[in-house]
């Protein structure tokens, strides 16, 4: 049994989860700044409601992305190529920079939640990277130089120059 797909739904899940949270989370935070109607250091409080609102959908539109990304590798029990793999890495980044900063401002539970989702984001990674590796890897000697259908492999034509 591999642990391929359900660490792919995990990280899906919880990706999708995220992006809501980061959504509310910085729309509560613009409807907190514009009810106290202060502005911080000359800043305009519309100006700073209005661009945490912005900045709230902006990032949780990215997670929602990271997450579908998640969800298709799971549903296909494929490895994401292209974008697909940039935005699981670059998630897999923010995360881990958002533990480093959780830690000191929001405390130890935070930190431990962000670098569980990173882990989550690499271990996804990492299993559909090993198992790409070992079908590149070619035929094992066990199979008695025959391929995974048993048919006779043979080498690739050699390099000719023009």
């Amino acid at each position: 049994m591999t642990v391929r797909r359900p660490v792919a739904w995990v990280v899906a899940v919880v990706l999708f989860v995220e992006a809501v949270g980061v959504t509310a989370l910085n729309w509560f935070l613009a409807i907190v700044v514009d009810r106290q109607d202060m502005s911080l250091a000359g800043l305009d409080p519309d100006m700073m409601s209005v661009s945490s609102k912005i900045g709230g959908v902006v990032f949780g539109l990215y997670f929602a992305l990271c997450g579908l990304v998640a969800l298709l590798v799971a549903v296909r029990d494929r490895a994401p190529a292209g974008l697909g793999r940039v935005l699981l890495i670059s998630a897999a980044v923010v995360h881990g920079l958002l533990g480093a900063f959780t830690w000191g401002l929001v405390g130890p539970g935070a930190f431990v939640f962000m670098i569980v989702v990173l882990g989550l984001i690499v271990l996804l990674l990492m299993t559909y990277d090993a198992r790409e590796e070992a079908a590149a890897s070619g035929p094992r000697p066990e199979d008695g130089g025959k391929g995974d259908d048993g048919s006779p492999v043979s080498s690739p034509p050699a390099p000719t120059t023009p």
